[in-house]
């Protein structure tokens, strides 16, 4: 069993709360839903579109209010056993998954079935293309089956001011631009640029800035910089 611990108060805390909806509205409104022997719910879309985030944000209300939850991806080592004090059962990066880990997962899911235990899951791609064994492809597909759309550039602007303004970061429009049509567009990714160049301009007491920006990447030899192939 493995419980997700709640974040450090210094981090960007991913609940529902501070995920922006942008076209996934309904998924949040599902996933706030949840409760004893409700239907499964798979997530589904590309790397960094939200699906970790939503994932969390359900397991973190649980937890404060004293629940337990069953957490297995990917990094898991097996064996995985079922809990039955869980009221929630969560699989992230089923696409992922080893033979070891889906066999894990199915007895996993059976049990949380039996048990009226809601399952939220998650992978990169819709349950009928997992590469899966037959039997946990069918049980997370049973429930309801959400697309995970990618925010928008605006709402990417959004995000990141949003966050820029929790840490009490000025982040210019030059600095957003930069980080935005240079980078993956992915939030994750560009959430953890921001996070290298707010310690970067902490280290260098500098502000935040296109030439600091670039004075990064060229210290520590950043490959995701895309900006010269465009």
């Amino acid at each position: 069993m493995k419980q997700i611990p709640l974040p450090l108060a210094t981090d960007a805390v991913q609940s529902f709360g501070s995920f922006l909806p942008g076209d996934n509205a309904m998924a949040l409104q599902q996933l706030r839903g949840i409760g004893p022997g409700s239907a499964p719910v798979y997530l589904w879309g590309p790397q960094g579109c939200g699906k970790t985030h939503l994932l969390k944000a359900v397991a973190l209300e649980r937890q404060g209010q004293g629940e337990t939850i069953g957490w297995f991806g990917p990094t898991q080592a097996t064996p995985w056993e079922f809990d039955e004090a869980w009221t929630l059962l969560v699989l992230d990066g089923c696409d992922e998954f080893t033979a070891e880990q889906q066999l894990g997962a199915f007895a996993l899911f059976v049990e949380a079935t039996t048990h009226a235990v809601p399952v939220v899951a998650a992978g990169r791609v819709p349950p009928v293309d997992l590469q899966l064994r037959d039997d946990l492809r069918s049980r997370l597909g049973w429930g309801h089956v959400l697309a995970i759309q990618p925010l928008s550039e605006a709402h990417s602007r959004g995000a990141l001011r949003c966050e820029a303004d929790r840490r009490g970061l000025f982040l210019s429009d030059e600095v957003m631009d930069h980080l935005l049509h240079r980078y993956a567009r992915d939030l994750k990714h560009l959430m953890d640029q921001l996070d290298r160049l707010d310690e970067f301009a902490l280290i260098h007491k500098r502000a935040l800035t296109v030439p600091l920006l670039r004075q990064m990447l060229n210290e520590t030899h950043d490959t995701s910089d895309i900006g010269g192939s465009r």
